[in-house]
C-alpha cells in the first residue's frame, strides 16, 4: 500500500472585516518605486497603464493596462495550448465582440515584453480574431508568475499535464536563480514526485505515472 500523503492545512476561516484594506485604501494616486519602473516598461512597449490600484487583500500593487498583443507570451513552462478550448473560447469573445477578462501579465525576465501565466488560451483566442491590443493585470512582483502556476496545477486535466508543468517550474525557478535552496521550493512543488513523473512524461509520453502515484486525499493509486 502507498503510503497516504499528509493533509493539506486549510487556512482558519477569519472573523469577517478583520483583513485586508478598505476601498478607500486601495487607491494609489501615483504609482512609486517598482510599480513606477514597471509603467515605464509598459509605455514603452507601446502600451499603456489606464488605471492602477492596491489589490484588497494583501495591498500589492496592480497595473490595469492595455498592452500591444505581439508583446505578450504565455510563460514558457506552462501546459500546452488546448487548439479546441482556444477556438472555442475566441467562438464566445466574438460573439460578445467584447474582451472583459483581462489576462495576469508579468514583466518578462530579460525585461523585453511580458509573460502571462494564466491566460494561454484567452491570449490565443484574440489573435484568432487578429485583435491588435489585449487588456491585463500587471503584477509588479514577477515570481507571483510561479504562484500563479503552482495553484493551478490542480485544475489540470489529468497526472501527465500536471507532472508535465510542474517539471517546466522547477526548471524556471531555477533558470531565474539557482542559487535559492530547494526548499524554498515548497509553494510552487506541494507535491515533489511530480517532478520525478514529469521527467518520465518527458522522456517516454506514454509512460504510465499513475501507477507510482496515489491521491493525496485518499491514498488511492490513479
Amino acid at each position: 500500500m502507498p503510503k497516504r500523503a499528509p493533509a493539506r492545512r486549510r487556512p482558519r476561516k477569519a472573523k469577517p472585516g478583520t483583513k485586508g484594506l478598505l476601498p478607500e485604501e486601495c487607491q494609489i494616486t501615483q504609482p512609486e518605486g517598482a510599480a513606477a519602473e514597471v509603467v515605464a516598461i509598459i509605455e514603452k512597449s507601446g502600451g499603456c497603464v489606464v488605471g492602477s490600484y492596491k489589490e484588497p487583500l494583501g495591498g500589492h500593487p496592480v497595473l490595469l493596462s492595455i498592452l500591444p498583443i505581439d508583446v505578450v507570451e504565455p510563460t514558457p513552462f506552462q501546459r500546452d495550448l488546448s487548439d479546441t478550448h482556444h477556438k472555442r473560447l475566441a467562438d464566445v469573445i466574438n460573439k460578445s465582440a467584447r474582451f472583459l477578462d483581462p489576462i495576469i501579465a508579468v514583466t518578462a525576465p530579460d525585461g523585453n515584453g511580458f509573460w502571462t501565466p494564466n491566460g494561454r488560451h484567452r491570449l490565443a483566442a484574440m489573435r484568432r480574431l487578429g485583435a491588435k491590443a489585449i487588456s491585463a493585470l500587471v503584477l509588479i512582483d514577477r515570481e507571483i508568475a510561479w504562484q500563479i502556476l503552482a495553484l493551478n496545477t490542480e485544475k489540470a486535466h489529468n497526472l501527465k499535464e500536471r507532472s508535465l508543468e510542474v517539471i517546466r517550474i522547477y526548471r524556471g525557478l531555477l533558470d531565474e536563480d539557482a542559487s535559492r535552496p530547494e526548499s524554498s521550493f515548497a509553494f510552487y512543488l506541494d507535491e515533489p514526485s511530480l517532478v520525478t513523473l514529469g521527467i518520465c512524461y518527458e522522456r517516454v509520453p506514454r509512460f504510465g505515472g499513475g501507477v507510482y502515484h496515489s491521491t493525496p486525499s485518499t491514498g488511492k493509486l490513479h
